[in-house]
């Protein structure tokens, strides 16, 4: 009976162990590293995100940050992501982040994501009297990225996902046409995509995840990462050693709801780490859903232009990625603030059975106001008022996307 037991645990045991080689091993011999800066501006500076603001912020409840996840496969091929606790990443920051990168490391501009958290607690950074901050944060982004590349170790990389609720479409129909006001019956995107680094162990390293919605819990005169600084912060309180990273998607009709309090972005941002937790499978003895990620690595970026009503007005360069991880993981970038239809739209285009997860990032390389579908522009509404765009703007930026992940996956 006692042999019996022996052996039986022993059973359990070698499934344990089969089952995390399953999540780890792979064809691909990843390497990776991440760095991280804080970006907290250290003099009073006007804010980003909410035009009625007018006076300086009065300090931080919480600091914001820059980080670099360097991922290389066993052919030499690499990608650097950069997120950012920022409104959004305009044109000259990426300009000059990227010009840096190529002369120290040889590094393409299609190999480059820039994604930002679009808080609405962090500085606005364009202004001219802002100068010697931006100076500043160029030196910590490309500081970041250059170490980050320089310490590029063994990896196993896997992706997953979970669900998270707070998010709510905030295009309410009414008598006078579509008002700001939580809609639970529009469209939303609950999906928690997760990127799980790890040492060749097993051993979380960092996690990168993604989820579509505003960071405007709160709009005080304080830096505060809202819900997503939250929830990188709780994740890194809760694993020592770990660096969390949040990729912003498609979120520009959605809000957090309830808000209006830290207190909310606190909240939010537990449920969230907690969705992300949910996705690593933490308290599983037994890993069922980490879907290990296989190369190569690729990556490609081009623009489209976006056309104005106005016949006098140039038309938009709107930027478009694709980086592609074997035939596991696809992640399309889109510029600025994206509506919810185009990653829904995307991953129901793009996704197959036996092809890559579609995971789709907004607010990535570029910013420049409202990305509306076809769908909002003709409902008007807020977001169909940023910009005078012509209604084949979406089919444009689909089309691009679909053409780019057409050249990563012939």
């Amino acid at each position: 009976m006692k042999t019996r037991f022996i052996l039986i645990a022993l059973a359990f045991v070698c499934s344990i162990i089969a089952s995390a080689a399953d999540t780890t091993n792979t064809a691909t011999v990843w390497k990776a590293a991440v760095a991280t800066a804080v970006i907290t501006p250290q003099r009073p500076m006007l804010m980003s995100g909410y035009a009625g603001r007018r006076s300086p912020a009065t300090g931080k409840d919480q600091d914001l940050f820059g980080k670099a996840l360097a991922v290389a496969d066993d052919s030499g091929n690499r990608v650097v992501f950069i997120t950012l606790d920022l409104i959004g990443v305009i044109d000259k920051l990426r300009a000059d982040v990227s010009a840096r990168l190529l002369e120290m490391h040889k590094l393409p501009g299609h190999a480059l994501v820039m994604n930002a958290s679009h808080t609405h607690c962090g500085p606005s950074y364009g202004r001219d009297d802002a100068k010697d901050y931006y100076d500043q944060l160029v030196e910590s982004l490309v500081s970041i990225a250059d170490k980050a590349l320089k310490n590029l170790k063994p990896a196993h990389l896997s992706y997953a996902h979970a669900k998270c609720g707070f998010a709510m479409n905030r295009r309410t129909p009414t008598d006078k046409g579509y008002r700001n006001h939580p809609n639970p019956n529009g469209p939303v995107d609950h999906t928690v995509p997760v990127l799980r680094v790890s040492d060749p162990d097993g051993k979380l390293r960092a996690v990168m995840f993604g989820y579509a919605c505003h960071n405007t819990s709160v709009g005080y005169l304080r830096w505060l990462g809202d819900y997503a600084g939250f929830a990188q912060e709780y994740l890194e309180k809760d694993h020592p050693g770990v660096t969390a990273m949040f990729l912003m998607g498609c979120g520009g009709d959605q809000n957090p709801y309830p808000r209006g309090t830290a207190e909310w972005a606190a909240k939010h941002g537990r449920s969230l780490a907690t969705a992300v937790e949910a996705a690593l499978e933490v308290t599983q003895r037994t890993f069922f859903h980490q879907q290990a990620i296989k190369g190569p690595l690729r990556s490609v970026l081009e623009t489209v232009d976006l056309e104005f009503t106005p016949a006098n007005r140039e038309p938009f360069p709107y930027p478009v990625q694709v980086v592609q991880f074997g035939n596991d993981l696809s992640i399309v970038t889109l510029g600025t603030e994206v509506v919810i239809d185009y990653v829904l739209r995307l991953k129901r285009e793009l996704g197959k059975p036996d092809g890559p997860v579609i995971w789709v990032a907004g607010y990535s390389n570029t910013y420049a106001g409202y990305i509306p579908s076809r769908r909002v522009l003709q409902e008007g509404g807020y977001e169909a008022q940023s910009r005078p765009w012509k209604p084949e703007l979406e089919e444009r930026i689909i089309k691009q996307a679909h053409e780019l992940f057409g050249q990563l996956n012939k």
